[in-house]
């Protein structure tokens, strides 16, 4: 999918689950501290900022999603790299073999 596509996708699943919630926009942008435009332009997938999605987000009591959109790393990426740095040594040829 594209960006364009996924923004279209979550602005859809953000209006039914505004819509589930038995909101309308106007309840909904204001509860969120949103103007209704930037609402719309949200559940269209139209430019929205993070600041939007997080608002509304908080105010369909859904911070939750934002878990599922950047979960934690279950492995340290900085333990992974610390410990194949320790595993790389080098080699030294004792000096009877570099006499060869």
């Amino acid at each position: 999918m594209s960006p364009d596509e996924l923004q279209a996708a979550l602005g859809k699943q953000l209006q039914e689950l505004r819509i589930a919630k038995s909101l309308n926009q106007v309840m909904t942008a204001e509860k969120a501290g949103i103007s209704e435009k930037a609402l719309r332009n949200l559940e269209a997938g139209r430019g929205s900022s993070i600041e939007t999605l997080v608002r509304v987000l908080k105010a369909l009591d859904s911070l939750d999603g934002l878990r599922l959109l950047a979960p934690k790393p279950s492995v340290s990426p900085l333990a992974l790299l610390r410990r194949s740095q320790t595993a790389r040594r080098r080699v030294r040829r004792s000096s009877i073999e570099a006499s060869n």
